[in-house]
């Protein structure tokens, strides 16, 4: 087991735990917008110090790589970049959809072993950044931008085996496939630091580290700027 930083910065909350010997010995948490400039650095400092006061080195930095915020996930990745050179310690990439779906696989203990685990992160419209998988995180549908509509997941529903959809943009898709006889829908799951602890510690004992100079965010696609609308006088 290691003692690793978790930073997690991909969507609405913002959030960073230390977490040692596989449990959260420190967190911060903040729900209330994409104020992830302002606060990601205290909630650092905040387990940093933790860490001093009890002697705890950091073996790792671990930080959400996306899909999700553009913004968001390039200041987590930057605040993790630079303790990663200042401490001279690997870093770890952890995909925000496999972080909602180890998420909700550990919320329950009656989860059928057969389900198929659906994370939707909301992008524009009527598009989410989505994947599938089982419950060994082996990918059903690979990571992808996708439009929602009434085949979007036409392979996935044809297995007949139970569906879980869940993440920021599963209200989207909720009136194309409620009415499947094997989908359900998990509420407010979103994407917390407090829950990399698996997907962290797997990654540090297989020696799974992206390179901390040139690893970028897995956005999916291109960012679109928008241009802001003037009022007429």
């Amino acid at each position: 087991m290691a003692t690793i930083l978790n930073i997690e910065s991909s969507g609405t909350p913002c959030s960073v735990a230390l977490t040692s010997e596989g449990m959260i010995v420190s967190h911060r948490e903040e729900f209330n917008g994409r104020n992830h400039a302002t606060v990601l650095s205290d909630y650092i400092k905040h387990c940093l110090d933790y860490a001093a006061e009890h002697e705890m080195r950091l073996d790792a930095v671990a930080v959400s790589m996306g899909p999700g915020s553009y913004t968001g996930l390039r200041i987590g990745l930057s605040e993790a970049k630079g303790l990663a050179y200042s401490l001279d310690i690997p870093m770890i990439g952890i995909d925000t959809l496999e972080l909602l779906t180890t998420r909700v696989m550990f919320s329950s203990d009656d989860i059928d072993p057969d389900t198929i685990f659906v994370p939707m992160v909301d992008a524009r419209r009527m598009e989410v950044y989505t994947a599938a998988y089982d419950m060994a995180l082996t990918p059903l549908l690979s990571p992808r931008p996708l439009i929602i509509e009434g085949d979007a997941y036409a392979d996935i529903l044809a297995t007949g085996r139970p569906v879980l959809y869940f993440g920021s943009g599963a209200a989207k898709a909720q009136e194309f496939f409620a009415a499947a006889p094997q989908t359900r829908f998990v509420p407010d799951v979103e994407a917390l630091a407090v829950d990399m602890i698996a997907l962290a510690e797997r990654a540090y004992m297989q020696r799974q580290f992206i390179d901390t100079a040139y690893s970028t965010p897995a956005y999916l696609k291109d960012f679109q700027a928008t241009t802001p609308k003037h009022k007429v006088l």
